[in-house]
């Protein structure tokens, strides 16, 4: 049975990058020293005093610039690149939103240049530095939360940036993504529809991914709305979360709450681990406990059972994000939200 699909939305803005990102001129001003004082030091080609040196690089901070090693190297001052960042490359679905660009952009002569954070903000902001120091025509990110550091220097960078995966509140640009918190809630209420009541949740680190964290609030939200309590929760601290920890995690939350009659994992992956240890200890899934996923990965529809999910188009994701970079390519004068499709696809597994 397949459930309510979410269509596609879009919604138009104006855009509010900058298209007029900040100089040399502009960091050495507030530092009090030249521009060839800031290429040096940028640079590190000569010695810099390092009063002179800090206050340069609180000037950096304060404006978001970022150095541009394509000068002088580029006479169109075009890359001919679009870059992406990902959380993870072992992930399958962040691998198919990464073909979905791929596979847009095939249509133009633009390449894409991928990058991963292993779900660091810290890392994304030193990839966001390094590729704007070659001047991408756009950059696509993985999600809504970065460092004010990269915010700075995404708002400041004058090229289209679109987040994905998400609908954050306060978007940088472009939004090609959905509501983890509305789908996880569609998955609870057609599992209450089946006539579950006692739910367990299986997270991950969400102080790393806030998708995670976003779908435990629409796991609380769904079971408050039916009169259900929320509190049958593990969380799994690795960073990425494998198949293995599932295992480990249904283990923990029957041992807790040996009455639980379906658990939720934030994921496929783990998922499909909690469906191999029930078979381990001699638990028959769905009969003895059922469990779900998250994400329609590929696993999910080749376990045995099946595993009910949720689709979220991951390829579909990247690539009407890439086709919205190439929009605003053509046309810097708006920006668009697009929410993308979702649907809960019930499986052996419940």
């Amino acid at each position: 049975m397949t459930g309510e699909e979410m269509p596609t939305e879009q919604e138009q803005r104006p855009t509010e990058t900058n298209s007029n990102p900040p100089t040399m001129a502009d960091v050495g001003r507030i530092a009090g020293v030249s521009a060839m004082t800031v290429s040096r030091a940028l640079k590190g080609k000569s010695y810099i005093a390092k009063d002179t040196l800090e206050r340069i690089l609180a000037a950096v901070d304060q404006l978001g610039y970022v150095l541009d090693q394509s000068a002088g190297s580029l006479s169109s001052r075009r890359s001919g690149f679009i870059a992406a960042i990902v959380p993870s490359i072992d992930n399958s679905n962040f691998a198919d939103t990464a073909r979905g660009i791929t596979d847009t952009l095939a249509q133009t002569s633009m390449q894409l240049l991928l990058g991963y954070t292993n779900y660091s903000v810290e890392r994304e902001e030193e990839l966001i530095e390094s590729m704007l120091r070659r001047r991408p025509e756009g950059i696509i990110l993985t999600g809504g939360k970065h460092t004010s550091k990269a915010r700075a220097m995404l708002f400041n960078s004058g090229i289209p940036v679109i987040e994905t995966w998400d609908v954050p509140e306060n978007p940088v640009d472009a939004v090609v993504g959905f509501s983890n918190t509305d789908a996880m809630e569609a998955l609870v209420d057609s599992l209450v529809a089946q006539g579950y009541s006692r739910f367990g949740f299986i997270t991950g680190s969400e102080a790393s991914d806030t998708r995670g964290h976003q779908r435990h609030i629409g796991f609380d939200r769904a079971l408050s709305r039916h009169g259900l309590t929320s509190d049958r929760v593990v969380a799994i601290e690795a960073v990425p979360i494998r198949m293995s920890h599932g295992g480990e995690a249904i283990r923990a939350l029957l041992e807790r709450y040996p009455d639980t009659d379906v658990a939720i994992c934030v994921s496929d992956l783990p998922a499909f681990g909690a469906i191999m240890e029930c078979k381990r200890m001699g638990l028959v899934v769905p009969r003895d406990i059922a469990i779900a996923g998250f994400g329609d990965y590929e696993i999910a529809s080749i376990s045995e059972p099946g595993i009910t999910t949720v689709n979220v188009d991951s390829y579909g994701i990247g690539a009407q994000a890439a086709g919205q970079m190439i929009a605003m390519l053509e046309n810097r004068g708006t920006a668009a939200t697009i929410r993308t499709s979702y649907h809960v696809l019930h499986r052996g597994s419940t």
